[in-house]
């Protein structure tokens, strides 16, 4: 990630969120706060939606960007995928749960649409990340949450467990920790200690994260997306097979998991009418949500 804001991958998902709430019918996630953090108007949405060709070269040059934007199929699965740990959220809620642990938040929204009185969001990420979102917060005149609190860490020299505990975080009680577009960047290793971690919690604890499956038919795409995502300075380092993954979470105390592939998630949410024309879209079929429980 860029030292003085947030990571290109932290900027399409947030761009992504903010153009499905105008590009696709029915909506998945409804966030009016997407456009309004980054900034844009609908206006300068809706060029994400011309072809390239008919852009000038100071946008084309964006082509990062507008590429993760204007894929449907990438783009329904982020929306597919943060509603999916809001609903999450709201069932924990529900059942007493009042605390929220957001890794690698990004620009994330939700702690600024929070419809949960009592619950308590702590976003975790990179120091730089978090100042950068400040400064739109404010630009943007979106209000900071009484309940929501900022955790920088910085993996290189911070460890999750001390920062968490000196923002207010309780082991104690309840807890659901959403994970998203974060685990592929980390070692295995790393990913387990953060699991760990979870599975330390003293009451109940979920984590929801997606996750890249190792499978044969799909590594030599996951080969050249991984060189992709190297050459533009954000490496892939974690790939799991999903029983080997089910097998260590179940080591970690973990009872109840619900392991499902991105296409089933985003067809879930739109009733079965995803339009992947038959087979599901290439790039998705290695990708994987997963919820655990314990």
């Amino acid at each position: 990630m860029e030292n003085q804001g947030p990571s290109r991958t932290a900027l399409v998902t947030a761009y992504a969120r903010a153009y499905h709430q105008i590009a696709d019918r029915p909506r998945i996630l409804t966030d009016p706060l997407a456009a309004r953090l980054l900034g844009v108007t609908v206006d300068e949405l809706a060029e994400f939606g011309r072809p390239a060709a008919d852009l000038p070269d100071s946008d084309v040059d964006s082509g990062i960007l507008r590429l993760g934007v204007s894929d449907r199929p990438r783009r329904l699965f982020f929306a597919a995928r943060a509603r999916f740990a809001e609903d999450r959220v709201a069932e924990a809620v529900a059942a007493g749960v009042r605390q929220v642990v957001i890794l690698g938040a990004g620009l994330d929204t939700f702690a600024y649409r929070n419809p949960h009185p009592g619950l308590r969001v702590f976003e975790v990420d990179h120091p730089a990340t978090q100042e950068w979102k400040h400064q739109r917060l404010a630009a943007s005149g979106i209000d900071l949450p009484e309940r929501l609190t900022f955790v920088p860490v910085d993996f290189e020299t911070d460890t999750l467990a001390t920062r968490l505990e000196s923002a207010g975080f309780n082991r104690t009680d309840p807890a659901v920790f959403v994970w998203l577009g974060v685990v592929f960047y980390l070692t295995p290793d790393a990913a387990r200690a953060t699991l760990e971690y979870i599975a330390g919690q003293s009451e109940s604890a979920e984590v929801i994260f997606d996750y890249l499956a190792d499978a044969d038919e799909d590594r030599a795409q996951l080969q050249a997306r991984a060189q992709h995502a190297a050459a533009v300075g954000e490496p892939w380092f974690s790939y799991f097979a999903p029983d080997d993954l089910a097998a260590q979470l179940r080591e970690l105390g973990f009872t109840d998991i619900d392991d499902r592939p991105a296409t089933d998630l985003i067809t879930g949410y739109l009733d079965g009418s995803a339009d992947f024309e038959g087979e599901p879209p290439q790039a998705l079929r290695p990708v994987r949500i997963l919820r655990a429980g314990r």
